[in-house]
């Protein structure tokens, strides 16, 4: 009959039942972990860990530091989702960098100018012209000015008197001259040369 075994012209016997045996539990098998977590056995039990550089609640799940620049501090950028400096290796020689809203930014060093993203030189000494002391020239009307060791020194016009800056012609009227002289082209001069005829002569009165 079913459930027996043996010889049946000799005797058949009860097949006893052996209960199956059970293997070694896996407390890891299937993993209670979440996404970008692993199972380690620990005395019988499971336990999970994030991912190395993830971060967050291993049996939900684990996300990397960063996915977007939103997600690190404003100056640190998200470079394969990790937080990091941004700076280094973007500026150029004698350059400095800043980081402003998650973005690198360069400048050329104080005392520098240029393209600071390939690099940044000394400006070249700029060339000290001379001042000339005859400009604007200090000296005053019917003046002559000249430059003499970096001093402006003033004489007045040929043919003009005074000293400046008052220069003036010797005469403007023939009262500005002596009895005997006339204002001829601002000069006091003698009136005669000149203006009376064969066997005469000239007197100024």
């Amino acid at each position: 009959e079913q459930g027996y075994t043996g010889d049946p012209f000799a005797g058949c016997r009860q097949i006893q039942e052996i209960p199956p045996t059970e293997g070694p539990r896996q407390p890891c098998n299937p993993s209670p972990c979440g996404a970008n977590a692993v199972c380690k056995e620990r005395n019988g039990a499971g336990s999970c860990v994030c991912l190395p550089e993830y971060f967050g609640d291993p049996y939900t799940g684990c996300r990397p530091e960063c996915v977007t620049n939103s997600d690190c501090d404003r100056s640190k950028a998200c470079v394969n989702n990790k937080c990091r400096d941004p700076c280094p290796g973007t500026c150029g020689l004698n350059a400095e960098c800043r980081v402003i809203n998650h973005a690198p930014s360069c400048s050329c060093l104080p005392g520098f100018t240029g393209e600071p993203m390939s690099a940044c030189h000394r400006p070249p000494p700029e060339t000290v012209v001379p001042l000339n002391p005859c400009e604007p020239s200090p000296c005053g009307p019917y003046s002559v000015c000249r430059a003499v060791n970096g001093h402006a020194v003033c004489s007045c016009q040929p043919n003009y008197i005074g000293s400046p800056p008052s220069c003036r012609p010797e005469c403007m009227v023939s009262a500005d001259c002596a009895q005997d002289k006339a204002c001829i082209n601002q000069k006091c001069a003698d009136p005669c040369p000149g203006t009376c005829g064969l066997n005469a002569r000239c007197q100024v009165v």
